[in-house]
C-alpha cells in the first residue's frame, strides 16, 4: 500500500472516529482547509462521495461505512504496533475520549484533571455523554476510549474492570416532614419523587425493587442531569434515592437530611470499559490505570467522609452511620 493511501486512511479514520472535520482537524494537528483537501482527495480516488453534511456533523455514506467496518480493527492494531514504545506521559499529545456519568464526573475528574497537568500535560481529556443504551457502540465504533459508569453489555469485544459498587440512601431538604427520623414503607410510598435518569424514562432501581413486592411509588418529577439533583430537593418536598457515595461530598448533601430507605436496594457496580483493539495500547494502558485509581482513591474518601460534619447536612443517627461500607 503506498504512503499516500495510508495518509488518507488516517484521516479518514479520524472524522469517522470524530463524525466531524473540525474536531479531526483539532486531533490531527491541521487545518479544517487541510483536512478538506484530503477528503478531496477520498472522493477522487475512492469514486465515492464518502461524507454527507447533516449540520454542523458529517455523515458516511454507505460506501465509507463498509470501508471504516474493515479497516477500523486493522488500523487500530497497526497503530498499537507502530506505537508500542512510543508513549512517554510528559511527552505525549494524545486525545483521550471518555463515555462518563454526571455523577462520575463531578466525583473523579478534578483529581484526574490535576493528576494529568502534573503528569501529562499535553494529553487532552475529552469528557462526552454517557447512555447505558448507546454506552458498548460508542466503544465498538470507536467514539469514546472509555467508559465510566453503570456498564452491563459485556462480550468478547469489550473489556471492564469494576471500580466500586454503591448501595442507595433517601435524601430531602433539612427540615422536610420525614427528616431526621426512620421513613417508614407507606410513608416512602406516599411521597413524591424525584428521578434522575439519563435514558428518560420513569423508571429506576427502585421502581425495579418495588414492582416485584407488588408496589408502586410516584416519580412525580424527573432529571436528566444528577447535578441538579441537591437544588431541587432543597427548594422542595421532593425526596429522591440517591447513590450512597455522593453522601461524602459536603456540598453536594448541603442542606439535605440523609436517611436510609425502607426497603433493600441491591448495590450498583460501576466499571471502566474500553474495547478489545486497545489492549496493547501503551497510552490506553497507562490513562485507564490512572483513571482506576482515581476513581476507587475518591470512592474510599467519599466512603470516609460518609456522615462527617457538613454543616446543614444531617444524617439520621439511626440509619445511615450504622451502614456498613460496601
Amino acid at each position: 500500500m503506498k504512503n499516500q493511501e495510508l495518509n488518507l486512511l488516517h484521516v479518514f479514520s479520524t472524522i469517522m472516529t470524530e463524525g466531524s472535520i473540525t474536531r479531526a482537524a483539532d486531533r490531527l494537528g491541521m487545518t479544517q482547509p487541510a483536512v478538506s483537501n484530503v477528503v478531496s482527495r477520498m472522493r477522487t480516488s475512492w469514486k465515492d462521495p464518502i461524507f454527507v453534511k447533516r449540520g454542523r456533523q458529517v455523515e458516511p455514506t454507505s460506501y465509507a461505512q463498509s470501508l471504516w467496518d474493515q479497516i477500523r480493527n486493522p488500523l487500530h492494531e497497526l497503530s498499537n504496533a507502530v506505537n508500542s514504545t512510543r508513549f512517554s506521559p510528559g511527552e505525549s499529545r494524545r486525545t483521550f475520549r471518555v463515555a462518563v456519568t454526571d455523577l462520575m464526573l463531578e466525583m473523579i475528574w478534578q483529581p484526574l484533571v490535576c493528576e494529568l497537568q502534573h503528569s501529562a500535560p499535553g494529553i487532552d481529556l475529552h469528557a462526552v455523554p454517557f447512555s447505558p443504551a448507546t454506552a458498548a457502540n460508542q466503544l465498538r465504533d470507536a467514539s469514546v476510549d472509555f467508559v465510566i459508569g453503570f456498564f452491563e453489555q459485556h462480550d468478547h469485544s469489550l473489556r471492564s474492570h469494576w471500580l466500586f459498587d454503591t448501595g442507595y440512601v433517601l435524601a430531602m431538604r433539612s427540615g422536610h416532614a420525614l427528616s431526621g427520623q426512620e421513613v417508614d414503607l407507606d410513608s416512602f410510598l406516599d411521597a413524591q419523587h424525584l428521578l434522575a435518569t439519563m435514558s428518560g424514562e420513569a423508571h429506576g432501581v427502585v421502581d425495579d425493587t418495588l414492582q416485584s413486592r407488588g408496589l408502586e411509588r410516584r416519580v412525580a418529577v424527573t432529571v436528566n442531569h444528577f447535578s441538579a439533583v441537591p437544588n431541587l430537593l432543597r427548594k422542595s418536598d421532593l425526596i429522591a434515592t440517591i447513590p450512597e457515595v455522593i453522601t461524602g461530598d459536603c456540598e453536594f448533601c448541603s442542606g439535605l437530611s440523609i436517611n436510609d430507605l425502607p426497603i433493600d436496594v441491591e448495590p450498583t457496580s460501576l466499571y471502566l470499559a474500553w474495547h478489545t483493539r486497545h489492549d496493547r495500547d501503551p497510552g490506553i494502558i497507562w490513562i485507564r490505570n490512572l483513571m482506576e485509581r482515581v476513581a476507587k482513591e475518591c470512592w474510599t474518601k467519599a466512603m470516609a467522609a460518609r456522615g462527617r460534619d457538613c454543616g446543614s447536612f444531617s444524617v439520621n443517627e439511626a440509619g445511615l452511620h450504622d451502614r456498613p461500607i460496601i
